[in-house]
């Protein structure tokens, strides 16, 4: 019973968000009032382990995140992936633009080694905050030891809809050139919808969902143990997406193979609680002494990550909207750049060819521009400012 009302919570506070998100149509992203619900409950009466006790736990990570990135990168072709070039230069220019901003303007505002602990926090994931927790307490700089975490929690609160105010507007122009040119759209259309020679082809009756999903888990292994080959040198989710383009491309996974198996909300839901229980180690007392001091850096780093992309976006013939976009991908990285861009999608329209349009154009970029920052770069940036402290 405990396990079951665990799982019960976990899924009211999924639904909750998606339902404020449905009646704002997005303005209000779904993650976010997930991620408001989470927080007050960790803040009052929820037990910190909540999400594990729900059975998504590090194990259950530990397997969905490679099988959703291959899945993901079933959604793509090669084509669409070597493009994102633009993204990642957009994605990284955003970050130095808030490491920049930061450090000249947050130094002056406040000390050397609070402005040093917030940033490669501000500029990435949940890896990065630990590192400079773990790096706080080595130092002996224990009034900080907080912040990091903090940040990491605190900016992910603003970036979601920010995020989601730029999505609508990129969709919102897609939409108008897909309705405008549909010849020159459904020639694009063409070339991204054909679907490769399958590698092997077994009679439907073998072609199970336990078949399928088996598949997927050998291209995640395989992508771990490549990442492990190359010291990780290349992050592994990094390598599970490309594999996942590869392994479609070849004939080898189907694409969107998790919808086929008809598993992946499920994996979807249990990594979005999985993140969103991190919001557990933050205390009303543990922000009070931070506050002012997050929500500035916080600013600062944002106005960095909007000036790169501005200046970037006319070069790298990208719109204002999707640059900006790519670059606050920084602020939260997978899964929450899959989910925003996906429930954006689902209220600009219902027609499916428009709706591929849209995830074909927006998707890749924000999921390359997040696995860029927070997969790649937020890790070697907390190594550097690490011995900054």
């Amino acid at each position: 019973m405990e396990f079951l009302g665990a799982f019960l919570i976990v899924m009211i506070f999924m639904f909750v968000g998606e339902w404020v998100s449905s009646l704002t149509k997005a303005y209000v992203p779904s993650i976010f009032i997930s991620a408001v619900l989470f927080t007050i409950g960790f803040w009052t009466i929820l037990p910190k382990d909540i999400v594990a006790k729900a059975s998504f736990g590090s194990q259950f990570v530990g397997v969905c995140i490679p099988i959703l990135l291959v899945h993901l990168g079933t959604m793509m072709n090669i084509r669409q992936l070597l493009n994102q070039w633009r993204a990642v230069t957009i994605a990284l220019a955003g970050t130095l633009g808030t490491i920049i901003l930061t450090l000249t303007v947050g130094t002056v505002l406040f000390d050397w080694h609070t402005v040093i602990a917030a940033i490669p926090p501000l500029t990435g994931g949940l890896v990065s905050a630990l590192l400079m927790t773990d790096g706080l307490k080595a130092a002996g700089l224990s009034t900080l030891v907080a912040l990091p975490v903090s940040m990491f929690i605190m900016h992910s609160m603003i970036g979601y809809p920010l995020t989601s105010v730029m999505l609508k507007k990129e969709g919102r122009r897609l939409l108008r050139e897909h309705r405008g040119n549909p010849q020159v759209v459904a020639a694009e259309k063409e070339v991204v919808d054909t679907e490769p020679k399958a590698l092997f082809k077994l009679p439907a009756k073998y072609n199970t969902s336990a078949f399928m999903l088996a598949k997927v888990g050998a291209v995640g292994l395989l992508s771990i143990w490549v990442a492990g080959l190359m010291n990780d040198a290349i992050n592994a989710n990094v390598i599970a997406l490309v594999l996942g383009v590869i392994g479609h491309q070849i004939g080898f996974l189907e694409k969107e193979v998790l919808n086929k198996t008809k598993v992946f909300n499920w994996l979807m839901y249990g990594l979005m609680a999985y993140v969103l229980s991190q919001l557990s180690v933050t205390t009303p007392d543990m922000l009070g002494t931070i506050l002012i001091q997050i929500v500035v850096l916080i600013i600062l780093g944002i106005f960095g990550m909007f000036i790169a992309s501005w200046i970037l976006s006319k070069p790298m013939k990208m719109s204002k909207e999707m640059a900006f976009a790519s670059s606050l991908t920084a602020l939260f990285g997978f899964p929450a750049d899959y989910v925003l861009t996906n429930e954006v999608i689902g209220h600009l329209t219902t027609d499916e060819n428009e709706r591929a349009y849209l995830t074909s154009h927006m998707m890749p970029k924000m999921l390359v521009g997040g696995f860029a920052t927070v997969s790649v770069a937020s890790v070697i940036i907390a190594s550097v400012f690490l011995k900054l402290l």
